[in-house]
């Protein structure tokens, strides 16, 4: 199968990651107009639930996210000078630099096709192969 991811980001990245591993026979692409070192000041927040789901889909890059995460599972609402604290959720945080260098390195060691910068502008484009 050939697959061609266009964007998205440590989504879109992880999703080419994802189909590789699933079937090294995969013709995978992976295309963005950001730069791996690229960033935006955001992170990218995912459930405990989702971090056990990346470790179990790729041990490797899963535990390599798992290793620098930051982990909070109370949230503090503030209104009108009084605190409302909701706790048990789970939820972990990862700058967004970090995330897509930790699975662009992960690409290269498997020998992914990683391509960027590619800047669409106005229309979509299909490449049909």
């Amino acid at each position: 199968m050939k697959i061609v991811c266009l964007g998205g980001g440590p989504p879109g990245l992880y999703l080419a990651l994802s189909m590789k591993l699933k079937n090294p026979d995969h013709q995978v692409e992976s295309y963005d107009r950001n730069r791996p070192d690229d960033t935006f000041g955001w992170g990218v927040v995912f459930s405990d639930q989702t971090l056990d789901n990346l470790i179990l889909n790729d041990p490797v890059s899963g535990q390599r996210i798992a290793d620098e995460f930051i982990h909070w599972d109370m949230i503090d609402c503030h209104l009108k000078g009084t605190v409302e604290r909701s706790d048990g959720h789970g939820f972990i945080d990862l700058g967004r630099q970090r995330t897509l260098q930790i699975l662009h390195g992960r690409c290269r060691e498997l020998s992914y096709n990683i391509m960027s910068p590619l800047v669409l502008t106005g229309y979509m484009v299909f490449i049909l192969r």
